[in-house]
């Protein structure tokens, strides 16, 4: 009888030494009821309670948590129907905020994520919430951060992981995008094809401009030629009417046979004359070729009378007419 006595007492102080010592572990905060009022929180390390006074209320997980938010279908704002899912990161601040304020924290903060998760998709259109996912992380963020904070909790991230619209409109977008493609090659196409025509008729303008140069400055040096020609022409015209003036004929028949020496040379490089007739006497040919002899005896005769002579010269005089 006794030894049952001290089993039980021994039994009853391990009971009262349990429920006097309390250590928490680090990470974590337990909330002390007295009598099922909360009245403190126990922070991490050794802790002594009164037995059957105090108790451990809620034992609450101060560590950065994940939270998976399941799959849901969302509406978009152009009514097409796209699959979301994904995942929260919180934390607790305050422990006797967690545990009193709402009943169930993970419950409620993921009824309360996948409700604002269909109402920003809902605002948006397919393409906005395929491209903008940091915009609809943000905006998420703001509105679940600030609908938590009297529960004690921080929300640090909320990431959409997968958005995924159904089969036969990811077809119609990668068809889409497929046309998108083939309009801006095409497009590229014609820049290159209009550049190459626009450099084309950049170089045949050029080309143009300068084959008119030269044509410009080949007419110029053409009438320049025939000035100085037709200056030369006039120069020996005058020098053969001055001759004629003073009673030379010789000068006469020179010009009248230079010039018709020029026109049988003319009519003889014709491409379509084949027979030359001549219908002149040959007196008249002998005597102004006669005549251009004696023009020239007359004017080296005059030169060399103008000329003084050259000592020591072998050269034999010119003979007399």
């Amino acid at each position: 009888m006794g030894s049952v006595v001290a089993l039980v007492v021994v039994i009853v102080v391990v009971i009262v030494l349990a429920k006097l010592i309390r250590i928490v572990p680090q990470g974590y905060e337990w909330t002390v009821e007295l009598f099922g009022k909360y009245t403190g929180t126990l922070t991490p390390g050794l802790h002594f309670l009164i037995p059957f006074v105090y108790a451990i209320g809620r034992k609450m997980n101060m560590m950065e948590q994940v939270l998976e938010v399941p799959s849901q279908d969302v509406i978009t704002k152009d009514n097409a129907v796209v699959r979301v899912d994904g995942v929260v990161f919180y934390q607790i601040l305050d422990a006797a905020k967690a545990a009193y304020e709402v009943a169930n924290l993970e419950g409620a903060a993921l009824a309360l994520i996948m409700t604002n998760i269909r109402t920003v998709l809902g605002s948006m259109d397919l393409d906005e919430s395929l491209s903008q996912r940091d915009a609809i992380n943000a905006k998420l963020l703001g509105v679940i951060d600030e609908a938590t904070h009297p529960w004690g909790v921080k929300v640090t991230r909320i990431e959409i992981k997968d958005i995924s619209p159904p089969r036969d409109l990811v077809d119609a977008m990668a068809r889409q995008m497929k046309a998108e493609r083939e309009k801006r090659a095409n497009i590229l196409d014609a820049e290159g094809y209009r550049q190459a025509a626009i450099l084309k008729a950049e170089g045949e303008k050029q080309s143009a401009i300068l084959s008119a140069e030269g044509k410009k400055e080949a007419a110029f040096r053409e009438a320049e030629a025939r000035e100085r020609l037709a200056e030369a022409e006039a120069k020996a015209t005058t020098m053969v009417s001055n001759a004629i003036a003073g009673g030379s004929v010789n000068a006469l028949n020179y010009f009248v046979a230079n010039n018709y020496v020029e026109a049988l040379k003319e009519m003889a490089k014709s491409p379509n004359q084949k027979t030359l007739l001549l219908p002149m006497e040959t007196t008249g040919i002998l005597g102004s070729l006669a005549g251009i002899a004696e023009l020239a005896r007359d004017s080296l005769t005059a030169q060399r009378a103008t000329t003084p002579p050259v000592a020591n010269s072998d050269r034999p005089p010119l003979p007399p007419r």
